[in-house]
């Protein structure tokens, strides 16, 4: 039987749910973080900084969240298997996943690529996403409640944004990923979402901005609203997502993209 959260008379969209959420420690991940705590949800919060990633659960556990630091590589089986056991242990169950760590490559033309960075590429944002859905499905069958879990894609997992071979390469499988785990699970209760991401102003970004200011257009002007995301505009799609309120909704590559790919 499917587990409902959100539905108990509250009106926090994640109420009692227990969310996973990797790459947490910045950016939409901690921006999702902060948010789903606000909504109810206890969140589990994964990521290989472990000061910042303390420093986060320590903030929401303040505000009167609940939050619950757990360190670790998401390329690494071990790491995540830990990590979900870690949720089911301290809040009996693990409702819905939000994985969302990422690296990114820019500016190398294909040919010009080293071998390193295609193995990185598709170790953290593919094999990453892979070592997730296969811990956090198991989990959620043995429970026998269902579940949602929402992968952060790209843009550039549907489009070609331009040098950035080994990016576009593993966002792309993560969008054929997400879509064959819905059709596998999708009659055990279990929904699989991606979200492609626009440009987004994220720490990161702003490092680059900071250095190269002239790129600011770059990251806006195909935007429809001439602008980037902040990171808790992404945030609030994958905290719609993961609750019931997205309940027939599943193997979609959702945009968030500020109009990108529909121009």
């Amino acid at each position: 039987m499917r587990r409902m959260w959100g539905s108990s008379g509250s009106t926090d969209l994640l109420s009692g749910a227990t969310i996973m959420i990797t790459g947490a420690s910045s950016g939409i991940g901690a921006a999702a973080a902060r948010l789903f705590a606000a909504e109810g949800a206890s969140v589990v919060l994964m990521a290989r900084r472990e000061d910042r990633l303390r420093e986060l659960a320590e903030e929401i556990t303040a505000a009167g969240g609940k939050a619950l630091a757990s360190p670790g590589d998401v390329t690494l089986p071990g790491d995540v298997e830990r990590v979900v056991k870690d949720a089911v242990k301290t809040y009996g169950t693990l409702d819905a996943a939000f994985n969302n760590a990422g690296w990114a490559t820019a500016g190398t033309p294909l040919h010009e690529t080293d071998d390193s960075v295609f193995t990185q590429a598709l170790d953290v944002n593919l094999r990453g996403v892979w070592n997730c859905l296969k811990s956090q499905i198991t989990v959620m069958l043995e429970s026998g409640t269902g579940g949602s879990i929402v992968n952060t894609a790209s843009i550039a997992g549907v489009l070609a944004t331009g040098a950035t071979a080994p990016y576009i390469a593993a966002k792309h499988a993560v969008i054929g990923l997400t879509r064959a785990a819905a059709d596998e699970y999708g009659q055990r209760g279990i929904r699989v979402n991606a979200l492609v991401v626009g440009s987004t102003r994220t720490e990161l970004i702003e490092d680059v901005l900071r250095s190269a200011p002239e790129l600011e257009e770059a990251y806006t002007t195909r935007s429809l609203q001439r602008r980037m995301a902040e990171p808790v505009e992404v945030a609030q799609a994958a905290a719609w997502l993961c609750s019931d309120r997205a309940s027939f909704v599943t193997g979609a590559a959702v945009p968030v993209d500020g109009g990108w790919t529909a121009a």
